[in-house]
């Protein structure tokens, strides 16, 4: 199993973030033009909450607010569940699991260093479990 250390160097640098004071439209639109599923809640390095596109299809479509007008802290999901470097991925889907969520900020000395998503570690499970098969076959096939 590979850590969040690990799995963090196979993504891109940097995460998206969005103010408290920020409209749901402009989130929105950030996770349009992102192609991403949330955002952090963020004021200079302070991790205030998470707001999701579930956020938004609960606490603003369903109960007929308006995008323009709503601020991300109205909806926003908080406190954050986080996790460290050192955890590792069956850990984080463990977390989401119990949790309920499908999102994770990594916080390391109290500073915001990453996120996973369900989707990076349900990749390197998939890609883990075929370097098993393929291990597996090689070894079956006298190749090992």
């Amino acid at each position: 199993m590979k850590t969040v250390l690990q799995l963090l160097q196979t993504k891109p640098a940097g995460v998206y973030s969005v103010t408290p004071t920020a409209s749901v439209y402009d989130a929105i639109k950030l996770f349009s033009d992102k192609g991403i599923g949330a955002a952090l809640v963020m004021e200079d390095d302070r991790l205030l909450g998470i707001v999701s596109e579930r956020d938004y299809a609960r606490k603003v479509i369903l109960r007929g607010k308006s995008s323009h007008e709503t601020r991300v802290s109205e909806i926003m999901s908080s406190p954050v569940v986080t996790i460290g470097l050192h955890q590792t991925n069956e850990e984080c889907m463990q977390t989401m699991t119990d949790q309920r969520i499908r999102h994770l900020p990594v916080v390391e000395d109290g500073k915001v260093v990453g996120v996973l998503s369900i989707g990076d570690l349900v990749k390197d499970m998939i890609a883990e479990q075929r370097e098993l098969i393929a291990q597996l076959e090689n070894y079956i096939m006298g190749n090992g």
